[in-house]
């Protein structure tokens, strides 16, 4: 699922804010743009009917190091970069096409957020020789590693054809 990058709410003429494309947030004050919303999938059965609502956690990605390919069957997991960056963000489908969007904050590409599927494999790195990135990750319902998966390279290397990024972001 594809953000709709916050450069919408720009204007291209002057890099100021678009009041056309907000609403005003009542009553708390501002405006908004909602740029998607993620259905609630409920709890899986034999899921901890317990588990928290949502989740956050700030990640920090240095120079040389990924995030190895992994999945969260259950939830959808919205990346934000924060600073530092940009960020690919690979991804697989479950029909097993692979797709890498970039996560950036520069006035160029302003496209910080962006959500992966429940049940994609995910991996991420810095992109462009930039030292490192922070970012975030919300997971809704919450993230319990219960629901976490990381295969050997061997066994993703069997399931799809993408062996060059495959190798590039497993550990083993």
């Amino acid at each position: 699922m594809r953000v709709a990058p916050y450069s919408m709410l720009l204007n291209d003429d002057n890099g100021s804010a678009d009041r056309r494309s907000t609403r005003p947030q009542a009553p708390s004050g501002g405006r908004f743009r909602a740029p998607t919303r993620v259905e609630h999938p409920g709890i899986p059965d034999g899921a901890d009917a317990t588990r928290c609502g949502g989740s956050l956690i700030y990640f920090l990605l240095e120079a040389g190091d990924f995030s190895a390919w992994h999945r969260v069957r259950w939830t959808e997991e919205i990346w934000h970069l924060y600073a530092g960056g940009p960020v690919e963000l690979h991804t697989i489908d479950k029909a097993g096409s692979h797709t890498c969007t970039t996560l950036d904050n520069s006035p160029a590409q302003l496209n910080p957020v962006t959500v992966v599927p429940a049940g994609c494999w995910q991996a991420a790195r810095i992109a462009d020789n930039s030292p490192w990135a922070l970012c975030g990750c919300t997971v809704a319902p919450g993230f319990e590693f219960a629901d976490f998966q990381m295969p050997p390279r061997a066994e993703l290397l069997e399931r799809f054809p993408h062996r060059e990024i495959l190798h590039a972001l497993t550990r083993n």
